[in-house]
């Protein structure tokens, strides 16, 4: 015979005290691991500047004519961690429409990234990579031109008076629709 003091009800108290011990333990060791990989994580669901409006020029460089010129778009970096210093994160077309409305293409072709260049002797842009062709406000101007849309259209704005600002943000190439990168 079994003399032991333990009963089957006190063999089931025991389990459901070791249970509710693990479980209570679990849970008050989740809840803070949980907040510090939150905390660690957070600066990666965040955007890093992508669209905000950097200065590119003022409107004194830009000809009354209506002529496009290229400017590099230069910005400070950041990634989730670090900041880098001001470098080129890209080119643009301006051009001046009116006295102070101006219009914004972005100088990549829209069919396979390469960089377009304007044609000042065909009024036009042409992608060199596939011959792709390009009207001055960015339109498809060749039916056989490969690229699936026309040049990328960026929003401009003239601040204090004469300084040029572009919400610069780069596109997804090959696409018919402009789908703007993270």
């Amino acid at each position: 015979m079994d003399d032991s003091p333990h009963t089957p009800s006190s063999d089931r108290r025991e389990f459901f005290k070791k249970a509710s011990a693990i479980v209570l333990g679990g849970v008050s060791t989740a809840v803070p691991v949980a907040a510090g990989v939150q905390f660690l994580l957070d600066p990666l669901g965040r955007k890093a500047g992508a669209g905000e409006s950097i200065r590119v020029t003022t409107l004194d460089a830009l000809p009354v004519d209506g002529v496009p010129r290229q400017f590099s778009v230069v910005a400070g970096r950041s990634d989730v961690w670090n900041r880098y210093p001001a470098s080129p994160v890209g080119a643009v077309y301006l051009r001046r429409v009116v006295e102070n409305k101006i219009e914004a293409l972005h100088a990549v072709c829209p069919h396979a990234g390469c960089f377009v260049d304007y044609v000042a002797g065909q009024s036009g842009f042409l992608c060199p990579c596939h011959n792709s062709r390009f009207a001055l406000d960015g339109r498809i101007s060749d039916a056989k031109s490969p690229s699936p849309r026309g040049m990328d259209t960026l929003e401009v704005e003239v601040r204090n008076g004469n300084e040029v600002w572009v919400k610069f943000q780069n596109f997804h190439a090959g696409h018919p629709e402009k789908v703007p990168v993270a």
